[in-house]
This record gives C-alpha cells, structure tokens and sequence, in this order.
C-alpha cells in the first residue's frame, strides 16, 4: 500500500512564464496603461438639461377602443386619489362626462388652472 503517489485527475497546463494577453500594453513609457472605466462612460453624472417649467400631470383619461365591434374600455385617474374604470360605450360616455367634472371641482386642476391663467 505504499507504492506510488496517485496520479492527479486533472492535468494542468504549464504556467506561462511570458507576457499575458489579459494585461494592459506597456505605454511608451514602459509604464502599464491602466483603464479607469469604460470608453463612453461619462465620470460625472450631467445635471438634466431639460428645462421644466413646473407643470405636472394631474388627471388623466385613458380611452381604449380598438375597432368599431369591440368592446371600448376607459380608466380616469387623478393625483388627489380619483380612480375610475368603465366598460362598454355608454359606460365610457359617462366616464368621459365625469372625468371632466372631476377636473373642474379636483383642488389639484384649480391649481393647475391658476397657474395657467397666470401665465
């Protein structure tokens, strides 16, 4: 039982002894040139440069209505919590007829409106 060493199950290539091609060129210099971050990558982060005038969505109303047989579907929805759905073509109608109460009496279209006639 103490004969020879057991062979390993996995060969190993010989370890290169030269230049790897995984390193960085040497410059000019003979210094490596290391990379910092990617090309195209920005260092800084750019403020926006969108310029916005402080207007927002409030209410929106969503209308879906694919072709002249199918059946239409609608969903209003406003910042202040005004959240409404409807199916089918006189359900959608009144929808409609709601959402635009709704804008007229939401505190958040008053504003809006304010703003807007101010302007």
């Amino acid at each position: 039982m103490t004969g020879r060493p057991r062979p390993s199950l996995k060969s190993l290539p010989a370890t290169p002894t030269g230049a790897r091609s995984a390193e960085p060129t040497p410059t000019p210099d003979g210094r490596g040139a290391l990379k910092v971050v990617a090309e195209g990558v920005p260092l800084v982060v750019r403020p926006d440069r969108q310029v916005r005038d402080g207007r927002y969505v409030v209410a929106v109303l969503h209308i879906c209505a694919p072709s002249a047989r199918a059946v239409p579907t609608a969903h209003s929805k406003c910042e202040c919590g005004h959240d409404r759905s409807a199916v089918g073509r006189s359900n959608v109608l009144a929808l409609i007829q709601v959402h635009e109460d709704h804008r007229a009496v939401c505190p958040l279209g008053r504003v809006a409106n304010a703003r807007r006639k101010a302007a």
